[in-house]
């Protein structure tokens, strides 16, 4: 097998499953319960929240852990619902406080506000699990550039006095578009600046997810100038179903899961905790190997994009260095997948989530391509599961697949 869609998914590294397994069996306590072997389980949970927050110059205690990268996002747009609550607040004495206004926080969350008040700003390339809820909210899109980059100068024409929370992924899921986060956030310490000096109280937060970013960009959220961020473990050789949402002092949440108080009130329910030492360990595996991945993938990268014959590359720049985005023209892309799968190498048509249900990539739509072109697009995302000699191999096999593709449509 030659996989090439790590951006999917990819598997549990044997370091991680390792620090993980004795939290399945020996140390499976409850870390909320009162005795000593739970509150040790309860300090090795807390150890491993801080060495994530390490990762992004954050602290444990801005960490609200989720079930993945989906979830967390959800969680940031709570930030713009009335009647917040901090989420430094104290572990709730009553849980029961929390439930009764569940009903009416999920309704805020599927009820869209006046459309002639729009709270809420989102890239036109962001991951279905922002741009659905920022949908809900009667979000708007701010246009790309054709090389996949934000349009700075549309989004200071769409900022308003009543926009409230900003959306842009640090890296995009389907073309690795690294996003200039530093300059977005310059604009909108502008903006909250001029709304200072006019008496404008209203909040500002810009959300970056950047569940893409972490084993391949060094993130700290200071140097980004970020209110909240999303992180995901399945990205990084680390468990499925387990994420993170930084949140800064200046954001308020309200919680999307109640209960029993966890993570400071914000997200109920039994800690993950085999999840959350196995998140740590990935990554703490990252950072460590950072810039030797980058330089590997880079080097695969030209690899392919040299070898690969009759495509056009799409994600020329300003693009994480294991995505390869590649577009050929009059050949039916999703044929290709099947085609390449009986041939062991695996690859994409876009985020796993849209091609499942057939659906065309919205993003390819944003930075100008046309249907035919989305229709002829291959994503390839490189990883550890990969050698030299698979890329090589990977490039032979699917020009093959291309030619005898060719062949059959002319004959």
């Amino acid at each position: 097998m030659i996989y090439l869609d790590h951006a999917a998914a990819t598997p549990v590294s044997e370091k991680v499953l390792e620090a993980m397994k004795p939290y399945f069996s020996d140390e499976f306590f409850n870390p909320s319960a009162a005795y000593l072997p739970a509150k040790k389980v309860a300090h090795d949970y807390e150890k491993a929240k801080g060495v994530i927050a390490h990762a992004i110059g954050a602290k444990a205690s801005d960490l609200v852990i989720s079930a993945g990268a989906t979830e967390a996002n959800n969680l940031a747009f709570t930030a713009i619902l009335d009647g917040q609550i901090s989420h430094s607040a104290p572990r709730p004495a009553v849980p029961s406080a929390r439930a009764a206004g569940a009903k009416s926080r999920a309704a805020a969350l599927r009820n869209a506000p006046s459309q002639d008040i729009c709270p809420v700003l989102y890239l036109a390339t962001e991951h279905d699990s922002v741009r659905c809820v920022a949908e809900q909210f009667g979000g708007t899109a701010i246009s790309v550039l054709p090389n996949g980059l934000i349009d700075l100068e549309d989004l200071k024409a769409k900022i308003t006095d009543d926009t409230e929370l900003i959306s842009v992924s640090l890296a995009n899921n389907e073309l690795g578009t690294i996003q200039p986060l530093a300059e977005i956030a310059a604009i909108v310490r502008e903006v909250k600046l001029d709304r200072m000096k006019r008496g404008i109280k209203k909040q500002l937060l810009l959300h970056s997810d950047a569940s893409q970013a972490l084993n391949l960009l060094d993130i700290n959220v200071a140097r980004l100038g970020v209110d909240l961020l999303t992180l995901n473990a399945a990205k990084v050789y680390g468990p499925k179903g387990v994420g993170a949402l930084y949140v800064s002092h200046d954001a308020k949440l309200k919680p999307l899961t109640v209960g029993g108080g966890q993570e400071n009130g914000l997200r109920s329910g039994t800690e993950n905790v085999p999840g959350v030492i196995g998140f740590a360990k990935a990554v703490e595996l990252a950072k460590e190997h950072l810039n030797g991945n980058r330089k590997k993938y880079a080097t695969w990268r030209k690899i392919l994009i040299k070898e690969l014959q009759g495509c056009e590359l799409i994600n020329k720049k300003h693009s994480l260095d294991n995505f390869i985005v590649i577009c050929y023209n009059k050949i039916d892309a999703e044929r290709l997948v099947f085609l390449l799968e009986e041939k062991g190498v695996y690859v994409a048509t876009g985020a796993a989530c849209a091609a499942s249900k057939g659906v065309r990539s919205h993003a390819l739509k944003a930075i100008g391509l046309s249907d035919e072109q989305i229709a002829g697009s291959l994503r390839l995302t490189l990883g550890e599961t990969n050698t030299e000699e698979q890329i090589h191999e990977a490039a032979q096999i699917i020009n093959t697949v291309l030619e005898q593709e060719q062949n059959r449509l002319i004959s």
